[in-house]
C-alpha cells in the first residue's frame, strides 16, 4: 500500500513525506490521540520481502526503544499495529550536513564543542553495547544551543545479536566516514564509531572530509592504505593538541584509536594536558615524501619505456 500525505496509518495521520532512502519512508506525522509530532518510518515493500533486512528493521526498532538518552533519538513501544512501521520522537533542528553545507567549516569552539555533545551520547549507547556504524553528519540532528540527537540506527550493531550479512557495500557505512575495518569487511566496535566521529570533527574543522576521491572505492582505499592530511595544513588556527587529538582519533588500526568516546572528550576538554607526538608528524611527513619519491621514480621508469614502444612501432611502420 502506497501512503501519501494526508493518509491516516492508525492513529496516525501522515503530514508531509520527510525523506525517502533505499529501505523505507520516513514522515512526520501527528498522534490523533494526543496531538503529539512524531516520525513515522515505513519500510519499502522490496524491503519487506528480505528477512535480513526485516531483522535488522525489528533491531534499529529495539535499539531506540532502550536507548534514553537526551543525545539518542527515542523510539516509542510499539502498540497494536496494521502493518509494519517505526514510531520514532521527532527532533526539530538542522542536520549537522544542512550546516556544513551552508558554512564549509565551523568556527573551532563550536566544532569541538559538538563533538563532545557526540561523544557524551555515543558512550551511553556503548555502554549499552551499542555501536552505531553510520556515524556521518546526515545522521546528527542539531537543535537549539547546539544540542544534538544521533538518529538512523539502521545499520546498527548489538555486541550480543547476531551477525547480519549485507551483500550490499552500500549498506556497510558511509564512504567519506566507514572506518578501516569496515571497509576490510570487519563488522567493527565502538572503536569505529570514534574514528567516524574523528572524521566528522576533520570536517568541521578544516571544510572537507579526510579522503576525497573520483569515486566511493577510491575514497575507501585512500582510508585502508594512507594517513590524512594534518589539519592544521589546512587550517593553522588549529592547536597542534587539537590535531593530536584527531591523529588519535584517526589512527587506521583501532588499536591504537581512543578505547571509548570518553577518552576522546576527555582530552578535547583538558588540550592542556594532551601530549602532541612530533614524532608522529615527522612519520606522516616522510611516508608522504616517500609516496611521492615513489611516483617520481615510477614517472621516470615508465616514460623512457613508454618512449620506446612508440619508436618500435614507428620503426615497424
Amino acid at each position: 500500500m502506497t501512503l501519501e500525505a494526508g493518509d491516516v496509518l492508525d492513529h496516525y495521520r501522515l503530514e508531509e513525506t520527510v525523506s525517502r532512502s533505499r529501505m523505507s519512508t520516513l514522515y512526520r506525522a501527528t498522534d490523533l490521540g494526543d496531538g503529539r509530532r512524531v516520525a513515522i518510518k515505513v519500510p519499502l515493500d522490496e524491503m519487506e520481502a528480505d528477512p535480513v533486512l526485516v531483522e535488522r528493521f525489528a533491531r534499529e526498532e529495539q535499539i531506540g526503544r532502550e536507548l534514553d538518552h537526551p543525545g539518542i533519538v527515542k523510539t516509542y513501544n510499539g502498540e497494536e499495529r496494521s502493518r509494519r512501521y517505526m514510531v520514532i520522537e521527532w527532533v526539530e533542528g538542522r542536520l549537522l550536513r544542512s550546516i556544513l553545507n551552508e558554512e564549509r567549516k565551523l568556527p573551532i569552539e563550536r566544532a569541538v564543542r559538538l563533538t563532545l555533545e557526540i561523544c557524551d551520547a555515543l558512550d551511553t549507547m556503548h555502554k549499552h553495547g551499542v555501536v552505531h556504524r553510520d556515524l556521518k553528519p546526515e545522521n546528527i540532528m542539531v537543535g537549539e544551543g547546539d544540542r544534538i540527537k544521533i538518529i538512523d540506527f539502521g545499520i546498527a550493531m548489538k555486541e550480543d545479536a547476531r551477525r547480519l550479512t549485507f551483500t550490499d557495500i552500500s549498506l556497510l557505512g558511509t564512504p567519506d566516514y566507514i572506518s578501516p575495518e569496515q571497509v576490510k569487511g570487519q563488522r567493527g566496535d565502538q572503536r569505529s564509531d570514534i574514528y567516524s566521529l574523528g572524521a566528522m570533527l576533520y570536517e568541521m574543522l578544516t571544510g572537507q572530509p579526510p579522503f576525497t576521491g573520483p569515486n566511493p572505492l577510491a575514497v575507501m582505499n585512500e582510508r585502508v592504505l594512507n594517513d590524512p592530511k594534518p589539519v592544521r595544513e589546512l587550517n593553522p588556527e588549529i592547536s597542534p593538541e587539537i590535531e593530536e587529538v584527531l591523529f588519535r582519533a584517526l589512527e587506521r588500526d583501532p588499536r591504537h584509536r581512543y578505547a571509548t568516546a570518553a577518552e576522546m572528550a576527555w582530552e578535547l576538554e583538558h588540550p592542556e594536558l594532551v601530549g602532541v607526538d612530533d614524532g608522529r608528524r615527522i612519520t606522516l611527513e616522510t611516508r608522504r615524501l616517500n609516496t611521492r619519491k615513489l611516483l617520481l621514480y615510477t614517472a621516470l621508469a615508465v616514460v623512457p619505456i613508454a618512449l620506446f614502444a612508440v619508436m618500435l612501432l614507428l620503426a615497424r611502420r
